[in-house]
């Protein structure tokens, strides 16, 4: 059974920084790729970035530059730091899962992932 727990979101200034976290059974984490999604209001979810489990990733243009996504596979977690935000990045992050790699042509794909969850709000103000 995948339990998925995330966490670190929060309400910051732009240019702040924050580090979000997914977390779930070691077996699900010595096991899937994990993908970085997000949902601001009124707008469909939108891919952030991936990383598989030798820690090789992929990101959205958007995310290039200023988000990492980073694995913890020692405390089971995977992380998403989050730099120089901005105010259009405040959306409701959340992260999902693939066994083994992510579609190297396709990261972004969202049919790809299952084990969804809610997520964690992340409100930028200018």
């Amino acid at each position: 059974q995948v339990q998925l727990a995330e966490s670190g979101g929060g309400l910051v200034q732009a240019g702040d920084s924050l580090r979000l976290s997914c977390s779930a059974s070691e077996r699900t984490i010595a096991s899937h790729a994990v993908g970085w999604f997000r949902q601001a209001p009124g707008k469909e979810r939108e891919w952030v970035g991936s990383v598989n489990r030798d820690g090789s990733t992929a990101y959205a243009d958007s995310a290039k530059g200023r988000f990492t996504i980073i694995r913890d596979p020692t405390n089971n977690t995977v992380h998403l730091q989050l730099n120089s935000l901005k105010p259009e990045d405040t959306a409701v992050y959340t992260c999902a899962f693939t066994a083994g790699r992510f579609n190297p042509y396709a990261p972004g794909d969202q049919r790809q992932y299952s084990f969804w969850r809610q997520g964690t709000q992340v409100t930028v103000s200018s």
